[in-house]
């Protein structure tokens, strides 16, 4: 091997094909400009879509969940009255205010959801509550 002949490389044969004004340097510091370019257009103006920042849940969606677990309450609380685990006073304090929730729920998803003849419909859905919670006779028990 000769005293200061380059080591032949791949790439030193691809640059000696090149004639740039500066060498190899001004390349590596022309790709760097333009990653650097790059980077900065991707992170500073391209807009993101609404659809990438949405919730996975619509607020329908976790209003209409929280009405059936108000519902699965309502049904739990009338089995254990029956059952005898609360006194009537108890039973009817809980029922009414998973009654009231419910209503308010009610209300919500009418808004979420644009219905105009809400008023009516708040009644009938609170009449129907309390109906549902209300309507089953005293378990008997086994002698």
């Amino acid at each position: 091997m000769a005293a200061g002949k380059p080591i032949a490389t791949p790439m030193n044969d691809v640059l000696s094909l090149i004639d740039i004004p500066g060498g190899p340097d001004a390349l590596a510091l022309l790709g760097c400009i333009a990653l650097t370019a790059a980077v900065f257009i991707f992170v500073f103006l391209i807009e993101p879509d609404a659809s990438d920042s949405a919730p996975h849940r619509s607020r329908l969606d976790q209003l209409m969940e929280r009405r059936d677990t108000i519902y699965d309450n309502l049904r739990d609380l009338k089995f254990e009255h029956r059952t005898g685990k609360f006194a009537e006073q108890d039973y009817e304090q809980m029922r009414d205010t998973l009654e009231t929730e419910a209503a308010l729920v009610l209300a919500q998803i009418e808004e979420v959801t644009g219905n105009e003849a809400s008023l009516p419909r708040r009644a009938a859905a609170a009449a129907a509550v309390r109906a549902a919670s209300t309507d089953a006779a005293p378990l008997k028990s086994r002698g």
